[in-house]
């Protein structure tokens, strides 16, 4: 019975996990036809990617508090209710509708984001690598497919509506799979030491070191997210060509999942591998800037090596962090601070670039930032634990 119940679980958190990034990132190759309905200037439909990023901002410190009181898994049954709340709204074809359910699905994607990493925790206290690995694989992968079906699927359906519509498939069946764990009750077990430590994560050092490895991390990866297209066009390439080697980089960045398990089970510590990956990734932007030429290289590294970070940062959140409550509370942190940095740096990135008329000048501040990730990671890979840093 113990082995069908962790089973189910696990099958849960993997299809909770399939959710949290297609349902955002499913909109992007509609985004000209958004646009071309709605006659939407390039700065309000580029707000569809930064309004999420602000609501994971906003709501990912909320999500530990209402995991005490509630119950993480009841929070996330109420965070998958969310998602197809807001993917119906998002698509009544109206602006203000796509607009607001825009915001609500970030919503509900904060609290996933937030609270499987301490579910993990809680359940799978000896495999927290490789659970997170497995469950990052399934995210890279669904928001792949997503990706590649949007576009057909909105011309089978004849409409963009159906196909964003279509991507409520997702939380749908996972709040169905998801069912059975809303019975369990909130963490009434911790001791008061524990209930009470989550609260001075925010003068902790080690705690900000988590936070700004993944914060760094996430703006890198989403100014070049954002921006990857217009600099390999700069640098000659056509704009099929520029779209097949985003498509290339997303599709690396799903590749570790298949691996972290594995690593993360051999080595005895993690500071080796995570400067390794920061070094991977510090490469791939020093490759695009200087040698534009093997731009295939690049992304690919580029892709591998945020895909391996994210997976470390979740982990160490785990590692680090002495009770369930404090690992919530610390996911929320380092997402809050993450995610704003991720909302903020390609516009301000994009800013740069109009005002010197070229990509060198933002690809240096992203290989800066990159070793300042070094630094962060370093000290968040260290084995200890947030108290007694």
């Amino acid at each position: 019975m113990k082995l069908t119940r962790s089973s189910c679980l696990l099958a849960g958190i993997f299809l909770i996990a399939g959710c949290l990034r297609v349902t955002f990132t499913g909109v992007s190759p509609l985004l000209h036809d958004i646009a071309q309905n709605f006659s939407l200037s390039d700065v309000s439909i580029g707000s569809l990617t930064t309004l999420p990023l602000l609501a994971f901002a906003a709501i990912s410190p909320l999500s530990a508090g209402l995991a005490k009181r509630y119950g993480a898994e009841r929070v996330l049954f109420m965070a998958l209710l969310i998602l197809c709340v807001g993917i119906i709204y998002r698509s009544a074809g109206n602006t203000s509708a796509l607009y607001q359910g825009t915001v609500i699905i970030g919503c509900g994607i904060a609290l996933g984001n937030v609270l499987l990493p301490a579910l993990v925790k809680r359940h799978f206290p000896e495999h927290v690598g490789d659970t997170i690995g497995k469950y990052s694989l399934v995210m890279g992968l669904c928001a792949a497919a997503g990706s590649a079906l949007m576009v057909p699927l909105a011309q089978t359906l004849h409409s963009w509506r159906w196909a964003l519509l279509a991507l409520g498939l997702f939380p749908l069946v996972a709040l169905l799979a998801w069912i059975p764990q809303i019975r369990q009750s909130p963490d009434r077990y911790l001791s008061p030491g524990e209930a009470q430590s989550h609260r001075y994560l925010w003068r902790s050092p080690l705690a900000w070191q988590v936070t700004l490895f993944l914060g760094t991390n996430s703006l890198i990866y989403y100014v070049i997210v954002s921006w990857l297209p217009a600099i390999l066009t700069s640098q000659g390439y056509s704009n099929e060509q520029a779209g097949s080697l985003h498509g290339l980089m997303q599709l690396a960045s799903a590749v570790p999942g298949l691996l972290a398990g594995y690593v993360l089970r051999t080595l005895k510590g993690q500071q080796g591998l995570t400067l390794f990956m920061v070094l991977l990734c510090t490469l791939s932007l020093a490759g695009l800037l200087c040698w534009p030429v093997f731009s295939a290289l690049w992304v690919s590294l580029f892709g591998f090596s945020c895909g391996a970070i994210i997976i470390l940062g979740l982990t160490f959140i785990s590692l680090r962090s002495g009770s369930v409550l404090q690992a919530s509370a610390l996911s929320g942190m380092a997402q809050c601070i993450g995610y704003l940095l991720a909302a903020f740096g390609p516009p301000l990135m994009g800013q740069f670039h109009d005002l010197s008329g070229h990509w060198n000048g933002p690809l240096l501040v992203l290989i800066a930032c990159s070793l300042l990730m070094a630094v962060f990671g370093y000290h968040a890979s260290q084995t200890r634990s947030i108290g007694k840093n």
